[in-house]
């Protein structure tokens, strides 16, 4: 990799950005529509994580799963808050990345920025993998692999294409993954009433207080369903990254921002509190083929197995498709700041096509690990990315932390979006994080993944401080 740059005058920082402008979009296009953003905003944080990986939380947590699922979507409301402030003083498509490296330094967007990328392309393996099986069942005897190739061959043709286009292809992906879920609730409140025609009598509340109660695993349930949920918000940094494509940066990462959080919240705690109430939590169908299919089927509703499994092959589709685009974006911003090979941030009619094929590559090959070394080498792989979502979490807390002073100081009219309460509920934000990462080590389900990523992430920083020390020796 090239060296990290740290000679650039910086209005803002010793980070060597500039105060305007964004290095990683410079020939970029901007061809996304408000629209376009505060659709991603919302599908971003919509997928198989909600739509299937929410049952292994509810068969721990039980009803309780509600409260995990309530407090996980406080932090994620704090954290996309402050990840909005500041992408709205500095749009940029390397987003938490860049935001580091002006607050922190180099090295610190160096560590965030691969660290993201690497989480990035692995889960587009994954969620190819999910899409896959889904496609394999429907077809019997077709090839997982192939359906996997196609899916990237796809979506990578599309990345090629002008981002209005990845516009168009989220907004709509977006809007049918929505669509379900309001559908979803609206079925579900009826059946809770009593109203739904052949749903028969309302539930009331049996399934939520009957049997072994509200808590029936006690606190580890709650522990095990609250680090189920804080993972299956994953996804809420593609609008941000986006932002920086589109015809206005500034307001429409504000607007996106302060629409999505409440509408997210409502989805996924309403959905988790629909389900609970309506199927009994330690029925095996939740966890075997899902809480929204069990949850159809308990209801009656013909057909729901297969219904939810073109929703969910949507959201698979979606995630991959944005993940493509979003590893694309960091890793351009990454190579524009001096911190990987130049080749990959060539743009063509700005588009950085080296950027998408190799992340849309490396996400192949972990798919083909996962055939050629399913317990070794791709378990590891699986482990070390357990957390990393919420260390760039963390990137984001104290990085909005420092930035906020600085612009308040140096530039206040920047701070279009504002965290609430600053600095209370930064401070907050970062206490819920460092409880999270506790209960991750206390857990032996988390903790291998809680030392992998750390391990990681330790490797990262040390070889960006030693590149930004590097850089700085270069030029005295």
């Amino acid at each position: 990799m090239s060296k990290i740059s740290a000679s650039k005058t910086s209005a803002v920082s010793g980070s060597g950005l500039p105060a305007d402008g964004d290095p990683g979009a410079r020939g970029l296009g901007n061809g996304l529509k408000q629209r376009h953003l505060s659709m991603i905003a919302l599908g971003g944080v919509i997928g198989a994580g909600l739509f299937v990986g929410s049952g292994a939380g509810i068969a721990k947590a039980g009803p309780s799963i509600i409260v995990a699922y309530a407090l996980s979507g406080l932090l994620v409301m704090l954290v996309m808050r402050m990840l909005g402030e500041m992408s709205a003083a500095y749009p940029s498509s390397g987003s938490f990345s860049v935001h580091a490296e002006r607050a922190i330094g180099p090295w610190a967007g160096f560590t965030s920025g691969w660290l993201y990328w690497f989480l990035l392309c692995v889960v587009v393996g994954l969620e190819g993998i999910g899409a896959a099986k889904i496609m394999a069942g429907w077809l019997p005897g077709t090839p997982e692999w192939a359906w996997v190739a196609l899916f990237t061959v796809a979506f990578c043709l599309a990345n090629f294409t002008r981002v209005k286009n990845f516009g168009e292809f989220e907004f709509w992906f977006a809007a049918l993954k929505v669509g379900a879920i309001v559908l979803f609730l609206g079925i579900g409140v009826l059946a809770i009433a009593g109203l739904l025609p052949g749903g028969g009598d309302s539930p009331g509340t049996s399934n939520l207080t009957g049997g072994e109660g509200f808590l029936p695993n006690g606190t580890e349930g709650l522990v095990f369903g609250l680090l189920a949920s804080v993972f299956a918000y994953g996804g809420l940094e593609t609008v941000t990254i986006a932002a920086a494509e589109s015809e206005q940066p500034v307001q429409g990462v504000a607007r996106a921002v302060r629409t999505a959080m409440w509408r997210i919240a409502i989805f996924y705690v309403g959905s988790m509190a629909v389900v609970v109430t309506l199927v009994p939590w330690d029925h095996p169908a939740v966890a075997q083929q899902g809480p929204y299919v069990a949850t159809l089927d308990h209801l009656g509703i013909p057909a729901a197995g297969e219904i939810m499994n073109v929703v969910i092959l949507i959201a698979l589709l979606s995630a991959m498709n944005a993940n493509i685009y979003s590893s694309s974006r960091i890793l351009r911003s990454l190579v524009e700041r001096g911190q990987g090979p130049k080749a990959l941030g060539r743009l063509r009619r700005g588009v950085p096509r080296a950027a998408v094929v190799m992340s849309s590559g490396f996400g192949f090959v972990c798919v083909l690990l996962s055939y050629w070394r399913p317990d070794d080498v791709f378990m590891w792989l699986l482990n070390m990315i357990g957390a990393i979502t919420l260390v760039v979490w963390f990137f984001v807390g104290v990085s909005q932390l420092i930035l906020r002073r600085r612009t308040e100081r140096e530039d206040p009219a920047r701070l279009v979006v504002r965290m609430w309460w600053y600095p209370g509920l930064t401070w907050v934000a970062l206490a819920g994080m460092a409880t999270i990462f506790a209960l991750m080590a206390r857990e032996a389900e988390t903790r291998t993944q809680l030392y992998y990523t750390g391990l990681l992430t330790l490797a990262l920083a040390l070889t960006g401080f030693w590149l930004q020390r590097s850089a700085a020796r270069r030029e005295e």
